[in-house]
């Protein structure tokens, strides 16, 4: 892990660099170390992966952490800061770099590298919720629970090439006309099957009081912040004939539970478990926006 120490100018920042963002958009991240060690005192922390970014930000020591990435980065950094019981008391910073920041922008973060880093510089505090549950896992934004939406083919993979149609190979050409020859018409292929279907069946409980159960079946469950400490939840029926209505509820603890579920919490899917428990934490933790928003 290299670290490189700027000289002070004024309030002194821990930038840790997820590598991913290294790697995939390096001139953002040169963009960023520039404004914000213009700006402030700064000690540039570049980990190689996940165990050296957890010792970054335990070695922080009085600098405010600001963490370089994309939202993955971010709900990392809070997870950590959250299981060392050290999230009340840090404000946290980021500068969104890479191709999934819609949790960023949705906490009010510029998705622009100069204007993230000017709002680390300038910004204020915001003290937000956190649904923690009974796993001691974090939710910053959203969770749901199914059908989750099936990931497009290759998605997160590089695809294959097409293999080049030319006269240099013509045995090429021949063993994949013998190979569409031997694989029956109307079988299906493995990789083309249909995702498995999400549970039907789930009890979702709000504030110890029973939303739906386990004899009406449900297409999805949604959990996304209200008020103040508060949790709003949307569930939807299965529909026979005339769509039906969602169920709505609101409350600080939601428990689900059932047959084997998975979730998506922020931009993680998680399990499958059998029950879990989300406790709404009023301000619980604080992030540096443009002041104003």
């Amino acid at each position: 892990m290299a670290e490189v120490a700027t000289s002070a100018t004024s309030e002194q920042l821990l930038v840790v660099v997820d590598p991913v963002a290294r790697r995939s958009d390096g001139e953002s991240v040169r963009i960023a170390k520039d404004v914000l060690g213009a700006g402030a005192g700064m000690k540039l922390c570049l980990p190689d992966g996940p165990e050296e970014f957890a010792r970054a930000l335990a070695r922080r020591g009085s600098r405010r952490p600001v963490v370089v990435g994309d939202d993955r980065t971010l709900i990392r950094a809070v997870a950590l800061l959250h299981r060392h019981r050290e999230l009340a008391g840090c404000v946290l910073s980021v500068v969104p770099v890479g191709g999934a920041l819609s949790l960023a922008r949705s906490l009010g973060v510029p998705t622009g590298t100069v204007a993230a880093a000017r709002a680390v510089l300038d910004g204020v505090e915001r003290r937000m919720d956190l649904m923690v549950d009974d796993s001691d896992g974090v939710v910053l934004g959203a969770l749901r629970i199914p059908p989750l939406p099936p990931s497009p083919a290759g998605a997160g993979q590089t695809a294959a090439p097409e293999p080049d149609d030319e006269p240099a190979r013509p045995w090429l050409r021949t063993c994949q006309s013998l190979v569409r020859t031997l694989v029956p018409a109307g079988r299906p292929s493995r990789l083309a099957a249909a995702p498995e279907p999400g549970p039907s069946r789930l009890r979702v409980e709000v504030d110890g009081e029973t939303l739906v159960d386990l004899d009406q079946p449900v297409e999805a469950v949604s959990v996304s912040p209200a008020a103040a400490g508060v949790a709003s939840v949307e569930v939807r029926p299965v529909s026979v004939g005339a769509e039906a209505s969602p169920l709505l509820a609101e409350g600080r603890t939601v428990t689900v539970s059932g047959a084997h579920f998975r979730y998506r919490a922020d931009s993680v899917v998680s399990g499958p478990v059998r029950t879990r428990t989300w406790v709404v934490r009023e301000a619980a933790w604080g992030l540096t926006v443009p002041a104003g928003r």
